[in-house]
C-alpha cells in the first residue's frame, strides 16, 4: 500500500510540474524573464486556459490527498 501510494504521489508531482510549466505567464513574473512574455501576447484559447486551471486544481487536490493519506499509513503502519 506504500508503494502504490508512493508510486500515485510521484506520478501526481510530475504531472504537477507538467501542469504548472503549460500555463502562461501572467505578467512581471519569472516567465517573462526567459522569453514567456512575449509569447503572451499571442492567441490562446480562453477555454483551453479555464480547462487547464481546472484540470491543474483537480491533479493538485489528488496531489494533497495522496501526501495526507501516505503521511497516515506510515504513521499507523508501526
Amino acid at each position: 500500500m506504500v508503494i502504490g501510494f508512493s508510486i500515485a504521489l510521484i506520478i501526481f508531482s510530475l504531472l504537477m510540474i507538467l501542469l504548472v510549466l503549460l500555463h502562461k505567464g501572467k505578467g512581471g513574473g519569472l516567465s517573462d524573464m526567459f522569453g514567456g512574455g512575449a509569447m503572451s501576447t499571442g492567441g490562446g484559447s480562453a477555454v483551453a486556459e479555464r480547462n487547464l486551471d481546472r484540470i491543474t486544481i483537480v491533479v493538485g487536490i489528488a496531489w494533497f490527498a495522496c501526501i495526507i493519506v501516505l503521511s497516515l499509513v506510515l504513521k499507523y503502519k508501526s
